[in-house]
């Protein structure tokens, strides 16, 4: 899909330049000193061979917290993405199967939890004092390493009907604050975080299987690794980690939360092979998005490996009583069952490409966000090494 937009639409971006720069620009050097890597491979536990050294589970403290999240090596190589017609529960959307070419990445080993998700929450108030101080200020200059934090929930009760336990996964969050949160945990961290695309996700989820789930064809099985519409007698996500990982280490890539990924949503198009961090699909419009892995309200068919969900921005967002409508949240199911989580590449990309997974990519998200910020609903803030310091300056 060619990426087209209008001279309004580069005026308001060049006003509004919600990518980074900077904070991303990652040597091979400056890679070798992140976490990750190990030079010989562990006795024990998963380890991916890559460029001479060894891609390992590691655990990052998020700066200026004491909330970390662990990260999981994905190897790399080939499958067929999609569901074949034989498939039991499977949906038109599946198909054609296309080959699939994978490079190694780590892949968030559970989806990201309130614990983590509410301190980019409470980036909103950091952020508006900050600015009320005069300090760190967004100029032309610097707007390249800015970000918008999401506003304050309208109704913390209804989003929180099913809980916000701190190791529940976070939900309800738009796909755009998604890629906001990788933004700034790219910043603050110095690893180059965005979400995974479609082709990365499925690879990940499947681990290296081409059955309907990873554990097999055997639906009376599911129980043992999600949470799904048959085994939630009470409402809402559970906990992460409650139920046995997929072949590669990861929880709840069957139900619990669905998740996003970076793609648009559409019909699946034949191709010789599918490059994963390069060939997904771009927008121009606010929905459908792409949402995979299925969520605690939904069947068993639909936590399938293979299995789709698109996203619908107006009916997501209809007990939004805000106008225009928040670009940072839905309210409205199945979005209460709606997160993410974290991808690393062993390589880093370039900053042209990074910035794909982190900027506005249309108009009306656009016009959302910077009708907040000129009524003063919004904030934009600089996002750096320094900020944690600079926010616990703030105490």
């Amino acid at each position: 899909m060619v990426f087209q937009c209008s001279n309004r639409f580069l005026a308001l971006a060049a006003v509004l330049l919600i990518v980074t720069g900077s904070c991303t620009a990652q040597s091979d050097e400056a890679g070798k000193a992140l976490p990750g890597f190990a030079e010989q491979k562990p006795a024990e536990g998963p380890a991916v061979e890559y460029n001479g050294r060894w891609m390992v589970p590691y655990e990052t403290t998020i700066p200026g917290s004491t909330v970390s999240f662990r990260m999981i090596p994905i190897p790399g190589g080939s499958f067929l993405m999609g569901s074949p017609e034989s498939e039991a529960g499977r949906s038109a959307d599946e198909s054609p199967q296309r080959k699939a070419a994978v490079e190694p990445f780590w892949l968030g080993e559970c989806e990201v939890t309130w614990a983590e998700y509410s301190l980019f929450m409470q980036l909103y108030y950091h952020l508006k004092e900050l600015q009320s101080l005069g300090l760190r200020k967004v100029t032309d200059d610097n707007r390249i390493d800015a970000i918008t934090a999401p506003t304050p929930l309208y109704e913390p009760d209804f989003t929180f009907e099913y809980g916000d336990d701190p190791q529940q996964p976070a939900v309800s969050m738009t796909q755009y604050s998604a890629r906001q949160y990788t933004k700034w945990m790219s910043a603050i961290t110095g690893q180059q975080i965005r979400l995974p695309t479609e082709v990365e996700w499925e690879h990940a989820c499947r681990g290296g299987t081409q059955t309907a789930w990873s554990f097999g064809d055997d639906a009376s099985l599911l129980d043992e690794y999600a949470w799904f519409a048959d085994n939630t007698e009470e409402s809402g996500t559970r906990q992460v980690r409650q139920k046995k990982p997929n072949p590669f280490g990861l929880y709840d890539m069957h139900g619990n939360a669905a998740e996003w990924v970076i793609d648009a949503y559409a019909d699946y198009k034949p191709a010789d092979l599918l490059h994963a961090s390069a060939d997904w699909v771009r927008s121009t419009t606010p929905d459908p998005r792409t949402v995979r892995g299925g969520s605690w309200e939904f069947p068993a068919e639909q936590t399938r490996s293979a299995s789709r969900m698109g996203s619908d921005d107006e009916a997501w967002k209809e007990y939004d009583p805000n106008l225009p409508k928040s670009p940072w949240w839905f309210t409205t199911d199945p979005a209460r069952g709606v997160g993410f989580r974290l991808l690393r590449a062993a390589k880093p990309i370039d900053r042209e490409a990074i910035e794909e997974f982190w900027k506005i990519d249309c108009e009306d998200i656009m016009y959302d966000v910077q009708d907040r910020l000129s009524e003063g609903r919004g904030v934009e803030g600089l996002v750096d090494r320094e900020l944690p310091a600079a926010v616990k300056a703030l105490e």
